[in-house]
């Protein structure tokens, strides 16, 4: 997973230097507190910059949960569902049974913004990971965040808690 977003980065970072600017925007998610979140990677290359958080008793090589946050500078105007289709059949190149549903999604916003998971499939898959996506467009960057689990498939209780909290970002501007 984490090869597909690097190629998605470099991707979305080759295509952000053309139109980057000097800007100062970025998207604030108000995450769960039971987790005590900690950044457990925070890198920076080019146009974009990913960070990844674990809860505090974890790290990056044995989480039950993780977050990443993707921010791609001066990136705009990208149709989010081509980022959806993009990014799921990266997943499918290492997960070729992996399932894609889109959430829910607003276009005709200053900020607009899609809900998708990823799913592994059904198949025997040794280390499932399922992943729920949020993706918004700012006024001059794009933001790609996601939670994932390490599960076949992610409850609807989940889905609706982190829906609520992707909903909920804010884009500040300094």
């Amino acid at each position: 997973m984490k090869k597909t977003l690097l190629l998605f980065l470099a991707l979305l970072g080759a295509l952000s230097r053309l139109f980057a600017q000097n800007n100062n925007e970025t998207l604030r998610l108000f995450l769960p507190t039971e987790y005590k979140w900690k950044i457990a990677s925070d890198q920076e290359s080019g146009n974009a910059r990913m960070m990844e958080l674990v809860p505090g008793t974890e790290t990056l090589h044995n989480w039950s949960i993780i977050v990443t946050t993707v921010s791609m500078k001066g990136a705009r105007n990208m149709p989010l569902t081509t980022i959806m289709n993009t990014i799921y059949n990266k997943t499918r190149v290492n997960a070729p049974q992996s399932k894609l549903m889109m959430i829910e999604r607003k276009e005709n916003v200053p900020n607009p913004w899609i809900i998708f998971r990823i799913s592994p499939g059904m198949g025997k898959i040794r280390n499932p990971e399922s992943q729920l996506y949020f993706v918004t467009q700012g006024r001059q960057n794009l933001y790609n965040n996601f939670v994932a689990v390490k599960k076949q498939m992610l409850g609807p209780l989940f889905i609706d808690q982190w829906t609520r909290v992707f909903k909920n970002s804010k884009l500040i501007y300094k």
